[in-house]
């Protein structure tokens, strides 16, 4: 289609379409698949001159090695089995909003005067999204889906007002991964817990 691209968006392209499809089906091996995609996207990114999510990738290797362990041990010390899916309580969606509100607005500004970043407000913001949404990945919680839905709505025109556009497409993919994946992580919900619903944490 004329589209100029680099083997480093290809990659980044691939894994992270596999990455999104294990992590729909509950399948651990997104965690290594989701590593590799983030570093292609490191070099992507950097080149293409969002700092902010390049910067984004370093964070979301570390949530991937802690989300690994959670996945497999059951969330802590003591349980067993695989981590169940739950619905994000009212107090982590308290610190989570409050969380992502000053780190946009800190980043943004950082952006802004630090780096020649052409959108600091938009990549702040799609930054601040992704890790709210890892981190409900990291635990499960069903709505972490509603938060990468969120990320992608502003990374598809994101990416291709910077050129990248094999990227952007792929966000139009993980969006509807991201539709499915909510549908499937609702199906497997377990039955209303009393005190999750109180807003007391699992």
């Amino acid at each position: 289609m004329g589209w100029s691209t680099s083997w480093t968006e290809v990659l980044g392209f691939a894994t992270g379409a596999v990455c999104v499809w294990l992590v729909a089906r509950q399948h651990i091996a997104n965690w290594p698949v989701g590593i590799a995609n983030n570093v292609f996207f490191i070099v992507l990114f950097t080149q293409a001159g969002l700092y902010a999510d390049a910067g984004l990738q370093i964070v979301f290797i570390a949530l991937a090695a802690y989300g690994w362990w959670s996945w497999t041990h059951g969330g802590g010390p003591g349980t067993a089995g695989a981590l169940p899916v739950r619905r994000t309580t009212r107090a982590e969606w308290a610190w989570l909003l409050v969380a992502g509100a000053v780190g946009t607005a800190a980043l943004t500004l950082l952006l802004d005067r630090a780096t020649d970043s052409t959108v600091p407000f938009w990549d702040a913001l799609t930054t601040g999204l992704s890790l709210m949404a890892t981190y409900g990945q990291c635990r499960k919680r069903l709505e972490s889906w509603w938060l990468w839905i969120a990320a992608d709505l502003v990374y598809i025109p994101l990416y291709a007002y910077k050129g990248l556009y094999l990227t952007s497409v792929l966000y139009v993919g993980f969006l509807a991964l991201c539709v499915a994946g909510l549908i499937g992580w609702r199906r497997t919900l377990p039955a209303p817990n009393l005190r999750e619903s109180a807003g007391v944490p699992a």
